[in-house]
């Protein structure tokens, strides 16, 4: 079936703090042209310069996603990312008052309710997807994502992590807006106490809080789980605003571990293979 690409149909603002920038931003979501993708403008800045939403303007992904081009750069973009897949929205401008979106509670709900609040309209060009005809991996140390031929798209991810309220979580979602709606956008960034100060001397976290992220100390959640498996579901949510850096694409990931770094990496072999 031939699908068309969508936009959306209303301007809508939202307004919050960035996770790691600790900067109150706002963006406002416009409608874009059929094929110009996911574009973030810094409107902050002198000739409010853009960048699009793609992994070959992925330029850093420690703890969270960079896009750069030129004077524009935006991080802690794939929870935004994330619900535009979703919710199958191919054509957007994100104008952006500072470097980094609102980390809003930590999930992609919020910008779910956003999308919707705008409404969806459909374009007259057609949609592109890559469908991923043989097998690819990423590799690091302990750590692995590789994605294999399937009619669709499937992600299945095994996080392991010392904490002893983690330890290891397994999930398997196949991606349509009513799952991710339903069982991955509530899913929070997960933090832990012991790493605040550290990240904050690096210029990071400076805007988290227990409001924002599941932050653990060394024996138990000081935030309320929305999921007992919270960590894994933000980890697929995570792959799914990643992958998005690829176009829309159908095929069957699965991770173990695996990190922006890794994520973002896939993404650019995906596009590579086109």
């Amino acid at each position: 079936m031939i699908e068309h690409q969508t936009t959306v149909a209303a301007t809508v603002t939202y307004t919050g703090i960035g996770l790691h920038s600790g900067q109150d931003v706002t963006i406002t979501l416009k409608a874009a042209p059929a094929d110009t993708g996911i574009v973030f403008a810094r409107v902050d800045l002198p000739g409010a310069p853009r960048v699009a939403a793609r992994a070959s303007n992925v330029t850093a992904a420690m703890r969270a996603t960079t896009l750069e081009a030129g004077a524009a750069k935006v991080f802690t973009v794939e929870h935004l990312l994330a619900a535009f897949y979703a919710m199958n929205v191919d054509n957007c401008l994100v104008e952006i008052t500072a470097v980094e979106p609102p980390v809003a509670d930590g999930s992609s709900l919020p910008f779910i309710r956003l999308i919707e609040q705008a409404g969806i309209v459909e374009q007259a060009a057609h949609r592109q997807e890559i469908a991923v005809c043989q097998a690819m991996a990423i590799r690091q140390d302990d750590k692995f994502i590789t994605i294999l031929p399937y009619d669709g798209l499937r992600i299945t991810f095994t996080s392991i992590n010392p904490h002893p309220m983690l330890g290891v979580q397994f999930g398997d979602y196949e991606i349509t807006p009513a799952v991710f709606i339903r069982e991955l956008a509530p899913a929070r960034t997960i933090g832990f106490m012991h790493e605040v100060e550290a990240l904050q001397a690096q210029g990071l976290a400076l805007g988290g809080s227990l409001d924002n992220a599941v932050v653990y100390d060394n024996e138990k959640a000081l935030t309320p789980l929305r999921f007992s498996d919270e960590l894994v579901r933000h980890k697929i949510l995570d792959i799914v605003g990643d992958l998005a850096l690829a176009g829309r694409v159908r095929g069957h990931v699965i991770a173990v571990k695996s990190s922006h770094a890794l994520n973002t990496a896939l993404a650019k072999e995906i596009l590579a293979s086109v």
